[in-house]
């Protein structure tokens, strides 16, 4: 077994060096790893319905490893595509590391896509099996090798009667660093979506982020919110935590403000991560009598947490809330470390072993406050393999600049003269006034601070004068009624918190906002409703 610790994989106390194995298993090298000391513990898992369950590292190993037997007695093998589609429960855990024991290529999906997003990926990958809940048997066809249904259902294999039947003991294939290992769909806010293959050394490298932004060790107990279809869930619920031996908390059941905070307190989580926009809602709630002394570090990704919701955590819970950034094809590669000074509406800095510049158009690096391309250095091995299939897409996310090659994150940000990065928006999401680069992030952190705004996206709207202007689409707290002298009151308010310029011009007030599955604000369909192009 390797072992998994840091000091492993930090040379000097100043300086990082990757060190990649030639062969990386996660389900032998991590969880059969924590599996030798019988009693660690792995998963806390309840629901809304009052259930608890608690899993050690072994009773992941040996039903991971039936599992195994049972999906290599169907034929799944090294390479193969499994379609994992689950809820929050046990088995999402399971099912994935059972295919990385047999080398297969687990596809992580949220339950809520349809049949024919379903039969877009299964066409896509090539899937040869599936992995859902009795529930959601009905959205896939009968041409899978193995179809396997978390309750009982008509002519698929029951999971539990299945891996009863099987033994506990199964020695994990030999995967390469660079054998493909998981596969995450993009949420395809336009076009179709994406499939963004990582390979086996993605799964390895994913604890730097766990090391240096969790600060994770055996002692915590993790608990991330995302969706188990998203690639968060997989470092933050997963890979991550259990690279380090930490447990996590896996919670089946509705957001409910409340109900976080007294799962937080219940079950003395240390680290959790959540969504800016339940983090929003969850600052709002007045719970400073509540004992949270456990928790000690609160993350988000994702979407940026304005400022004032920052100090707002901190002074009722006592813990710092740290922002990231990550993407799909990426996972984190920026973040706040607990160690250092945050500046507000910074992502932080880049990971160990991660290299970021911001570009011009014309591949040339520009200076501190200069806004341009985010990129990362090609060599990083977080980075995916590819998309997978489409090799020319794969191709145009890359670029040679400054002697280097480089991974184009489709980002623009800017680099204080500390090295501290700060989000901008997505290439097309750049709004150009009368010259003027606006990036709608920096709008919408400042529009979200006057206390009558839940949510805020900003975006190019078209102007006779200046080409574009900034619209801001609002949604308001709850109670608050949006009229002509609450824009008025708005407008004012972001000019006097940053330069005039850059004030929204056109205020709509909106019951929501459009979202991807994710639960990232899609601000180009509604750029699209202001240049009529629907």
């Amino acid at each position: 077994m390797k072992r998994l610790l840091m000091e492993d994989y930090v040379t000097t106390k100043d300086a990082f060096e990757w060190r990649l194995p030639d062969t990386f298993n996660f389900g032998g090298e991590v969880v059969d790893y924590w599996a030798e000391d019988k009693d660690r513990l792995a998963l806390i898992w309840l629901n809304d319905k009052g259930e608890e369950k608690r899993f050690t590292f072994d009773d992941v190993k040996k039903r991971s490893n039936q599992l195994a037997n049972l999906l290599t007695e169907r034929g799944i093998g090294k390479g193969d595509r499994v379609i994992v589609m689950l809820p929050r429960l046990p088995e999402w855990q399971i099912a994935t590391v059972a295919c990385h024991k047999v080398g297969a290529v687990p596809i992580p999906c949220v339950t809520m896509l349809t049949e024919k997003d379903l039969s877009y990926r299964a066409d896509h990958s090539g899937a040869r099996a599936v992995i859902t809940t009795a529930e959601n048997t009905h959205k896939f066809g009968d041409t899978f090798a193995a179809q396997i249904s978390v309750g009982e259902a008509p002519g698929w294999i029951d999971f539990a009667q299945g891996c009863d039947s099987f033994s506990e003991e199964f020695f994990p294939v030999e995967m390469a660093a660079s054998d493909p290992a998981v596969l995450y769909y993009t949420s395809g806010s336009t076009g179709m979506p994406k499939g963004v293959l990582h390979a086996a050394r993605g799964l390895f490298v994913w604890r730097v982020s766990a090391w240096y932004w969790l600060t994770l060790t055996q002692n915590d107990l993790m608990w991330c919110t995302a969706d188990t279809g998203w690639s968060k869930a997989g470092t933050s619920i997963l890979y991550g935590p259990w690279s380090c031996g930490s447990a996590v908390l896996f919670y089946d059941g509705d957001f409910d403000p409340e109900v976080r905070i007294d799962l937080l307190e219940k079950y003395r989580v240390s680290v959790f991560c959540g969504a800016a926009t339940e983090l929003r809602q969850l600052a709002e709630l007045d719970f400073e009598e509540r004992d949270l002394s456990s928790l000690r570090l609160t993350v988000s990704a994702g979407e940026a947490v304005n400022p004032e919701i920052v100090r707002s955590w901190k002074e009722k819970t006592g813990s710092d809330l740290l922002d990231g950034y990550g993407q799909t094809e990426t996972l984190m590669t920026i973040v706040n470390y607990p160690c250092m000074p945050v500046k507000p509406g910074s992502m932080g800095k880049p990971l160990p072993g991660t290299e970021a510049a911001i570009l011009d158009e014309n591949g040339q690096l520009l200076g501190p406050e200069e806004v341009g391309r985010l990129v990362i250095d090609a060599d990083n091995p977080q980075i995916m393999l590819e998309y997978s299939g489409d090799p020319e897409k794969t191709a145009a996310n890359y670029l040679m600049a400054d002697g280097k090659r480089w991974y184009v994150t489709g980002d623009t940000a800017r680099m204080d003269a500390d090295g501290y990065i700060f989000y901008e928006g997505r290439d097309d999401d750049v709004i150009n006034s009368s010259g003027y680069r606006i990036g709608p992030v920096e709008v919408e952190s400042v529009v979200m601070e006057h206390d009558a705004v839940l949510e805020c996206a900003a975006v190019a709207s078209p102007d006779p004068t200046r080409g574009e202007t900034v619209k801001a689409f609002i949604v308001l707290k709850e109670g608050v009624t949006g009229d002509e002298k609450l824009a008025k009151e708005l407008q004012d308010f972001t000019k006097s918190q940053t330069a005039p310029y850059k004030y929204p011009r056109k205020i709509e007030f909106v019951a929501s906002l459009p979202k991807t599955v994710t639960g990232k604000i899609q601000r180009r369909i509604l750029k699209a409703r202001e240049f009529g192009n629907e």
